[in-house]
């Protein structure tokens, strides 16, 4: 088997159980092997993929979203310090019971996944609050750094939902041409700073708080790129009677916004369509062939039972109560007539026409023989 293909295979079986073609983390045996514990594995496997399991967790991040806020309260969190000491150590126990089935149920995907190592950094996060004294003053304040952290854990709610999957997925495309558009952007503020800088940035008679070092230049055309108070600087300079400073200051909008922060925006949206489009399609070549399988299916089936009936009917002609299927046929050739359409496959050239067709001829002479005597 080549080396190519073994890499593709255990990709395309995980795509697979993705869109739901495939049940939920069913391991091949050519790839990741036969667990012993097919039992426990099963039961947890339903539970963990049980849609209440599911809105449990959606419940939980949710709620955990809200007494995050509830303690940016300094008075709510001083009055309820123990209510909320509480809840954190129950959603924590969820978030680590989650974390330990799906890890049991298959820990090599777990591992690949880039989210779920996300989650789990996050979880480990979560933990270390609970080891540092928070009533030590020299350890206050990295705990509450760390309890700032907490509010990550609010992005499970990504894995629980599918429209933000597929977002997050057309982002991760998304991130080369961004990329791009990032340096032609940067390339563009680099030449009109430097720009800015011989013109405007004279420490004696030009705008030297905005202008008169290169980071200040740059920090000056942030502002103008997102167009954030750039009426305030282009000001500053009418004071200073530049009289190129409306033609420098137009001209960098028009390409730093409405060319470059626009551009920005269409390759996301361009990029998220295409990829929600061929999630689309992809999705319906699967389904179809999940059709198409399910139809071979019920035939294999329908196969099976005929099979068995007619095994059964064997079975039933050996006993005495029934006739052989020879016998049968005799009894039905004695009840044809001459008269009789017969079908058959090549006309006269079968060995059962044949024997029906003699028999016609002597039932026909005996019936003459009658009339003649």
């Amino acid at each position: 088997m080549p080396i190519s293909f073994l890499k593709i295979l255990p990709c395309t079986w995980l795509l697979l159980e993705e869109v739901g073609v495939l049940g939920p983390h069913q391991m091949h045996p050519m790839i990741w092997g036969k667990r012993r514990d097919i039992g426990l594995h099963k039961f947890i496997e339903t539970l963990f993929y049980h849609p209440l399991f599911k809105s449990i967790m959606i419940s939980t991040v949710t709620l955990n979203a809200i007494f995050l806020a509830l303690e940016t309260d300094y008075k709510v969190r001083k009055e309820s310090n123990f209510f909320l000491e509480v809840t954190d150590l129950i959603i924590l126990a969820v978030y680590t019971t989650e974390f330990l089935m799906s890890v049991y149920l298959d820990p090599v995907k777990y591992w690949q996944d880039g989210y779920k190592r996300f989650d789990f950094i996050v979880l480990l996060i979560a933990y270390l609050p609970h080891t540092i004294d928070r009533n030590n003053p020299e350890t206050h304040q990295t705990a509450t750094l760390l309890k700032g952290f907490q509010a990550l854990r609010v992005l499970k709610l990504i894995y629980y939902s599918p429209g933000m999957r597929i977002l997050m997925a057309a982002l991760r495309q998304t991130v080369k041409n961004v990329i791009y558009v990032l340096v032609l952007l940067f390339l563009l503020m680099l030449i009109f700073a430097i720009l800015g800088h011989g013109l405007y940035g004279d420490p004696t008679y030009g705008d030297y708080k905005n202008w008169g070092t290169l980071a200040a230049a740059f920090f000056t055309l942030f502002s103008l790129v997102t167009v954030d108070g750039w009426t305030d600087l282009q000001d500053e300079l009418d004071d200073l009677h530049f009289v190129s400073s409306r033609t420098f200051t137009i001209v960098f909008i028009l390409l730093g916004f409405f060319v470059f922060f626009n551009m920005f925006i269409a390759v996301v949206i361009m990029d998220i369509q295409v990829t929600e489009d061929m999630i689309n399609g992809f999705i319906s070549f699967l389904l179809k062939a999940e059709r198409r399988a399910n139809l071979i299916a019920k035939k294999q089936i329908i196969l099976k039972r005929q099979q068995e009936e007619v095994n059964e009917l064997l079975a039933q002609q050996k006993t005495t109560e029934y006739q052989t299927f020879d016998e049968m046929v005799e009894e039905f050739k004695k009840t044809l007539l001459h008269t009789d359409p017969v079908i058959l496959e090549d006309f006269c050239c079968s060995l059962p026409f044949i024997d029906l067709y003699l028999l016609s001829l002597d039932r026909q002479d005996a019936t003459i023989y009658k009339y003649v005597c």
